[in-house]
């Protein structure tokens, strides 16, 4: 077969541009610092990148979860710890109570301060937070419980109803008040993390085994004259309210344990998080010495390939012309 001075041409200027290209593609990842721009220049790195890129979504996402939880108990926390200062306080009025030497007078200026802290102890139960409810489970948006004044100006802390009304709270509500919030913190692991308010008004190991009733019943007793009632003070109501101390103590505690473990799920998101950016950039980053040197080359067998085709195509009568 004959060969032209076209077809050396031809070959020359095909081979020519395929080395353009090639010094372009090495240009563009120089510049990006990416080993690729678009699927087709690496469709098995690109599928990976993009997978490592779901994860990596996921994680923030997870990240931002734990960093929410976080926040949220630590309210919690704060407000455990006035739910507990409140008892406190009733426990060493109810110790007081009990000196045989306080009158009717005392006992009436001990029922007037506990009456304040019945009402602070049901707004710390109303605590929200961002729009919240804390103890409000999973009806967060509406407060779980009210107070409502009696005749003698004190105070009942009674389960709210969604409606603002007087009325019960019904059956529905009341199992919504006591259910649970749950959080992903990381993929297929979820946990529990809300306390809600009949735990805190529930507690074991006294005779009552409710802080709304215990309230009510010191309160009748402080104001009664009747010595059995008065004797209630020190021994029946005292170890209620110490009952119900102990459950606030415990609520904490599990409140504690939650914090531990989305600090340990929080530590765990940042390894895991840093492990899959490190695994996106080896596959996808360039070797920038690397790819220098090659551009290089490429430079080089560009200009060769110029000058030795100025030599190798021969000289036509155009060139004369």
């Amino acid at each position: 077969m004959r060969i032209t001075n076209k077809m050396m041409s031809n070959k020359y200027l095909f081979n020519l541009n395929n080395n353009l290209n090639n010094m372009t593609k090495v240009q563009n990842q120089l510049s990006t610092g990416k080993q690729f721009s678009k699927p087709s220049d690496n469709p098995l790195k690109v599928a990976k990148s993009m997978q490592i890129d779901s994860d990596i979504s996921s994680n923030e996402q997870y990240k931002a979860n734990i960093q929410g939880t976080t926040n949220y108990l630590d309210v919690v926390d704060t407000t455990l710890a006035t739910l507990n200062d409140v008892l406190v306080s009733f426990e060493e009025k109810l110790v007081s109570a009990g000196n045989a030497a306080y009158g009717s007078d005392e006992r009436n200026a001990i029922n007037q301060e506990l009456n304040e802290k019945v009402a602070h102890f049901a707004q710390a139960l109303n605590t929200s937070f961002q729009g919240t409810y804390v103890f409000g489970g999973t009806r967060g948006t509406d407060k779980p419980v009210k107070t409502v004044v009696d005749a003698n100006g004190q105070y009942t802390i009674q389960y709210a109803n969604s409606d603002g009304t007087d009325n019960p709270i019904t059956a529905t509500e009341m199992t919504q008040v006591s259910s649970k919030y749950k959080v992903e913190v990381s993929q297929g692991v979820t946990m529990e993390y809300n306390t809600t308010a009949p735990e805190i008004l529930n507690f074991n190991g006294g005779t009552t085994n409710n802080v709304m009733d215990l309230f009510k019943n010191i309160l009748n007793n402080l104001n009664s004259s009747d010595p059995a009632d008065i004797n209630k003070l020190t021994t029946e109501n005292l170890t209620d309210i110490q009952a119900a101390h102990n459950n606030i103590l415990k609520a904490r505690s599990t409140v504690g344990a939650m914090q531990n473990r989305m600090d340990s799920a929080l530590s765990k998101n940042k390894d895991e998080t840093l492990n899959l950016k490190e695994i996106l950039s080896s596959n996808e980053d360039v070797d920038v010495a690397e790819t220098t040197m090659q551009y290089a080359m490429l430079q080089t067998t560009y200009i060769a390939a110029l000058q030795t085709g100025a030599k190798v195509i021969q000289p036509t009568l155009l060139d004369y012309l």
